[in-house]
């Protein structure tokens, strides 16, 4: 027997087709001539692109804030690139393409690309200027990413030999123009922070001028992601004044051309030595500002009576400690002799008041109140007692077990209150009588 086939119903198809178009195609760039072009009270614009033998649906849909990167208002006949992604529109069962940015023809898909990425990596925060790390005013070892042959290497040695010839240089070499080559310059940046390579303090992304095609590679987002992972401080050197790159937005400094990163990092020996003989030359004037301060102050020393009269300045003071001396022994002395009158006189005071007498006479008194305290304490308990032996009495008269004695009963219902009508009992009432010994249990008729 042949084995059923499956049947799709349209929107099965349609929808499976959708899918496929979107995860094979995805997003891509388009050019062609608009025509057929409206758009709709709600913003949204319709269009379609079309060639000499081909045409494609579009449509732009109406997002508050979005504009076409020319700014120009569509109309038919334009020609323009279009991004955006490939899908279906199941109603009709045709495929368009839902349209993100749109720009005259003659802009290139580079500028484009350019400002997509730029955009984005702005969005992550990658330019911001407090991630910036500082550069050093005086590295020891450069580390220099560039080609190893042509006129930018040399150019950057012989600045740097001249302005500062300690400075180490250290050369990763690289391709920096076709497919590629982002990625190796992107692997030489993070080979001088992995410590693979001799140490350095700062790294110099370099290229000579080209076209925006030659450049391009510097406008990578694995090159850009590099440079911002890495720890050391990167500057970007490319092309030329007014060459702009994606590296330049995320480096830590921009050059505008290589000579002149290497001019940033080297500072110039000469203005360094001038510098250096103008903080020498300053030094020793304020040296010997200092000097000449302290001969003037050693000459007024040398000519005041202290110095010259040293030793009759000392016995004077020897003298003076004498004097002081003995005061403080009479001081000492008087102040013995008074405390110790105050001695006396406390002695005596304490001999007349005998606290030995002082405490037997309290101790009497206490034990006299205690004694007066025993004896009332005793008269309140008898008469307590007496008043307790007649309520006891009192209530074994009057009390409701010398009524059950007597022969009395007390009946209650099933919730405890007591019967005093018989209109307080329906027959069936569970009743509880207590009686003298005990309490009995009924049911009421």
């Amino acid at each position: 027997m042949a084995e059923r086939p499956q049947i799709f119903s349209v929107t099965e198809l349609t929808r499976s087709i959708r899918e496929l178009i979107e995860g094979v195609i995805g997003e891509v760039w388009v050019e062609g001539e608009i025509c057929n072009y409206r758009k709709q009270a709600s913003g949204h614009q319709y269009f379609t692109l079309k060639d000499d033998r081909s045409q494609l649906a579009c449509v732009h849909f109406y997002r508050p804030g979005f504009r076409s990167a020319s700014n120009i208002p569509l109309r038919d006949g334009m020609q323009v690139q279009a991004r955006g992604t490939m899908t279906v529109y199941e109603a009709r069962g045709q495929y368009q393409l839902n349209v993100s940015l749109i720009q005259p023809a003659g802009e290139g898909l580079l500028a484009a690309r350019f400002e997509a990425l730029k955009r984005k990596l702005a969005a992550e925060g990658l330019f911001d200027a407090e991630r910036k790390k500082p550069i050093p005013r005086f590295p020891k070892a450069i580390g220099v990413v560039t080609s190893p042959t042509g006129a930018v290497i040399r150019d950057m040695i012989n600045v740097l030999h001249r302005r500062a010839p300690w400075i180490s240089i250290i050369i990763n070499p690289v391709r920096v123009q076709g497919a590629g080559a982002a990625a190796e310059i992107a692997a030489a940046v993070e080979e001088f922070n992995s410590g693979a390579l001799p140490p350095v303090d700062v790294i110099v992304v370099a290229r000579g001028g080209g076209s925006a095609e030659d450049l391009w590679e510097f406008n990578e987002e694995v090159l850009a992601r590099a440079i911002a992972s890495s720890e050391l401080p990167v500057v970007s050197a490319v092309g030329h004044e007014i060459d702009f790159s994606i590296a330049d937005f995320v480096a830590d400094l921009r050059a505008p051309t290589p000579s002149a990163a290497a001019e940033l990092l080297a500072p110039d020996t000469t203005e360094l030595l001038r510098r250096l003989q103008q903080m020498g030359a300053a030094l020793r004037r304020a040296v010997q500002e200092r000097i000449d301060r302290h001969r003037r102050d050693l000459a007024f020393i040398s000519r005041s009576v202290l110095f010259r009269e040293p030793r009759m300045r000392l016995d004077r003071a020897a003298q003076d400690l004498d004097a002081l001396s003995e005061a403080l022994q009479r001081a000492v002395a008087d102040r013995i002799a008074f405390l110790k009158q105050r001695v006396a006189a406390a002695g005596g005071t304490l001999r007349e008041h005998r606290p030995d007498q002082m405490l037997a006479m309290r101790r009497h008194q206490v034990e006299a109140v205690a004694g007066r305290l025993r004896i009332l304490a005793t008269q309140q308990m008898e008469k307590a007692k007496r008043r307790l032996e007649h309520s006891a009495a009192l209530l074994r008269i009057l009390g409701p077990q010398a009524t059950l004695d007597r022969g009395y009963s007390i009946t209650r219902n099933a919730s405890g209150e007591i019967i005093r009508s018989a209109a307080q009992v329906k027959p069936g009432d569970t009743l509880i009588t207590r009686v003298a010994d005990g309490d009995l249990e009924s049911k009421a008729i």
